[in-house]
């Protein structure tokens, strides 16, 4: 399969208030640089491995601003000289990734799980954003979950991973009380990201999704819309290694 490639709608995402890498300097590109910067200091470490350079973005319960980070860490990342980063749409039952960047969709993560035949670099759609590229989540299915917990899906993780040495991969999951996906790719990368709303995820909500994702054993959090002060620091006010 030929390489696939589309544009990215920067003037819907900058409306929608996305970071864009050749975008002016604001407070919530920054906030995003501070988080992204550590997250690439610990994938880039002199005992990181291949499963370091996958991330995990995750939250508890819907509408906490998973994918709204997801993103934006992907587009931060896409400012990097050194790396590039593959922004992977595993919320396998409601994916949303290629339509919220203005992407065509089409066959994309299951479908390389679910037949060996099919090259998983063959899905990815390179954007003209240059160091950014989109794996859809593919056909809907539903046994996404057994698929997950395949060996299968450790074939094509790893063929993600290794293919370039310098590739960030970011995973845009389900919420994990909501659905079962995000627990299993908890198992094969080497950082998650939870974000936490602060006027919505209750502790309790928190501490079950973090049992949930217990396959990874460095989870972080990232504590999205923190009011601390009137116009004060709204986004990230917190991001730290889960105690």
């Amino acid at each position: 399969m030929p390489n696939r490639r589309g544009s990215v709608a920067r003037d819907a995402l900058t409306a929608a208030g996305f970071v864009m890498p050749d975008g002016g300097v604001t407070a919530i590109a920054e906030e995003f640089r501070l988080v992204k910067r550590q997250l690439l200091q610990a994938a880039t470490a002199p005992d990181a491995t291949p499963r370091d350079r996958m991330l995990l973005v995750a939250s508890a319960l819907p509408a906490e601003g998973k994918t709204f980070c997801a993103v934006n860490l992907a587009l931060s990342i896409a400012a990097e000289k050194d790396f590039e980063v593959l922004l992977v749409d595993a919320d396998v039952a409601k994916p949303t990734i290629p339509a919220l960047l203005g992407l065509e969709d089409g066959p994309g993560l299951m479908d390389a799980i679910a037949d060996p035949r099919l090259d998983v670099e063959g899905c990815i759609i390179r954007t003209d954003i240059g160091n950014l590229s989109v794996l859809p989540a593919g056909s809907i299915r539903n046994d996404a979950t057994e698929l997950l917990a395949s060996d299968s899906t450790r074939v094509v993780l790893d063929r993600i991973a290794t293919q370039r040495t310098n590739r960030i991969v970011l995973f845009d999951s389900p919420p994990a009380l909501a659905a079962s996906p995000a627990s299993e790719i908890a198992h094969h990368v080497g950082r998650v990201v939870m974000v936490v709303r602060a006027d919505r995820t209750g502790e309790t909500e928190l501490r079950e999704a973090v049992a949930l994702l217990s396959g990874c054993d460095d989870i972080r959090l990232l504590l999205n819309a923190a009011a601390l002060a009137s116009g004060g620091r709204r986004f990230g006010s917190y991001y730290g290694q889960v105690g």
